[in-house]
């Protein structure tokens, strides 16, 4: 950390010189100048006569208001807290209503956080071209994850997330205005969201974090440059082919779709935005999975994909880094994304494109795709690619672990269990990947058969996963109970104070309602 720069000097302004112009009359001598020329008998300036351009005073116009540049804004990351355009060089966030920026609102003062934050909790300020955040509390202020301590101070660069009292306690993002890297959106996502940093990329385009204006809740943007592609048609194919999908789907295993935008170069997909990651860098991290870990992840897989046979989709590109996590912990619900290879059958159940990352790409699609074509048991295979991943820590089909090429691996089968890697996982773990491995489509264990599976039969697993996945709904159900309550709460109050108000309405209800029936018993 280091210690605060002073501020900078400010230039002294110049004073400039004033012509005022004094009234006369006609009968007043005229103007003279060093220049040559004779005065005319009536006392007006002759044509020859000349004054100095520096005695005249120039025509004044109206000056156009000139507006505050915005050097940076800060985004809330919690309910209730506003936008700040940083115009100022300096702002003191805090409780004390005598901040630049003050939490004390009804909305914040109903969070269990609002005691933590402190009167004088932190202050933004710049210097020159650099932006820092210094920590005025007690109860400490965090700049991506890293504590500043009190008295001291960090440097804050764009996307930088400030957290208050805890680590956790994320509250503000801090967004750059003086650099040029905010994209040209679609005018309308502009007004409801602010696009904060790129969080990934695919094939078709880039994903960006983005957060709500109204509620602070975070999204994921997937851009689709329809330039990318061979011909805009492919482009438009792919992209309304998953719109359409992700419009269709609702399931607590699969990703929501939000919101969708299209300008002439470009789709904009907003969707839901989980703060786990991909299972892939989890894999990546851990090495390999615990087992119990990998049960829990699974089997909301198979109960994913079951979902989506059922309603006619075939996701196709089923693998680590298209399953992602809603959380860091280990027990988390997780949602399998990315629907752009996905294919909606139609009347044949036939399909015969080349689709999805070699890797996890079943043994018919190499074989058969282009003349008999592959079914949906094309999944259930990259599902017992993705359940070997996981117990393993490597993929089953690796140049590295054979002589054949990773395609010849596939269609033969070929895969083997390094002792190793797999010393601590059961037998009927790896007697379900043998089952969901197997080169005949028609012999393939389907997702429904996998449920029933021995290893899946764990009913302590099996109430955990159906807790995270009903956990959305629940919460809908008690935020609909409590307004309920509110509402109750209110007519009691209405009843106690107003009860000439609610008689009046009452007798008047009932007027209108003999009325009703007067009319309906003349027609």
């Amino acid at each position: 950390m280091s210690e605060e720069p002073g501020p900078s000097g400010q230039s002294q302004s110049q004073t400039q010189s004033q012509t005022q112009s004094q009234p006369g009359s006609s009968s007043s001598s005229a103007p003279t100048s060093s220049s040559q020329g004779s005065s005319s008998g009536s006392g007006t300036l002759s044509s020859v006569d000349t004054v100095p351009v520096q005695e005249l005073q120039s025509i004044p116009e109206d000056e156009e208001e000139v507006q505050p540049q915005v050097w940076g804004r800060v985004i809330p990351l919690v309910h209730g807290l506003s936008v700040l355009n940083c115009t100022e060089n300096q702002y003191i966030f805090g409780r004390d209503k005598a901040c630049d920026y003050t939490f004390n609102n009804s909305i914040v003062r109903q969070s269990t956080h609002f005691r933590t934050y402190s009167k004088k909790h932190f202050k933004i300020f710049r210097d020159e071209n650099l932006v820092y955040v210094k920590d005025l509390s007690g109860n400490g202020t965090w700049v991506d994850d890293e504590k500043i301590g009190n008295g001291k101070q960090s440097l804050l660069s764009n996307n930088s997330v400030i957290a208050l009292a805890e680590q956790k306690h994320q509250v503000f993002m801090f967004i750059d205005k003086m650099g040029d890297d905010q994209p040209n959106l679609p005018l309308e996502f502009s007004k409801k969201y602010h696009i904060a940093r790129k969080i990934g990329t695919g094939v078709c385009g880039e994903v960006k974090l983005a957060i709500e204006k109204e509620t602070c809740k975070k999204v994921a943007l997937k851009t689709i440059n329809k330039h990318d592609f061979p011909s805009i048609g492919t482009a438009t194919r792919n992209a309304e082919r998953e719109i359409e999908i992700l419009k269709k789907i609702d399931h607590p295993c699969l990703i929501k779709t939000e919101d969708f935008y299209q300008t002439e170069d470009s789709y904009y997909i907003v969707l839901e935005y989980v703060e786990g990651g991909e299972l892939f860098g989890r894999i990546k991290a851990k090495k390999q999975l615990e087992e119990e870990i990998a049960k829990l992840y699974f089997y909301q897989m198979l109960r994913a994909v079951e979902y989506l046979h059922n309603n006619g989709i075939i996701h196709r590109d089923l693998k680590p880094e298209n399953v992602l996590l809603t959380s860091h912990d280990d027990i988390c619900l997780i949602k399998i994304t990315d629907f752009n290879q996905s294919k909606i059958l139609e009347e044949s159940s036939l399909m015969k494109t080349l689709c999805g990352t070699p890797t996890y790409l079943a043994p018919e699609v190499f074989t058969h795709a282009a003349t008999v074509g592959y079914t949906k048991a094309v999944d259930y295979w990259s599902l017992g690619v993705l359940l070997f991943i996981c117990l393993g820590g490597y993929p089953p089909f690796n140049p590295e672990c054979s002589t054949m090429s990773v395609r010849e691996q596939i269609i033969n089968g070929h895969y083997r269990f390094i002792p190793s890697q797999w010393k601590k996982v059961s037998n009927e773990a790896k007697d379900l990947i043998k089952k969901l491995l197997v080169v005949d489509p028609e012999k393939r264990l389907s997702v429904e058969e996998a449920l029933a599976h021995s290893w899946l039969n764990d009913d302590e697993m099996r109430n955990t996963a159906n807790q995270l996945m009903h956990r959305e709904t629940s919460k809908v159900q008690k935020k609909t109970t409590k307004l309920e309550s509110v509402g109750i709460f209110i007519l009691d109050k209405m009843l106690k104070k107003n009860l000439k108000v609610v008689i009046f309405f009452y007798y008047r209800a009932q007027v209108y309602e003999f009325i009703y029936l007067l009319l309906k018993w003349i027609d």
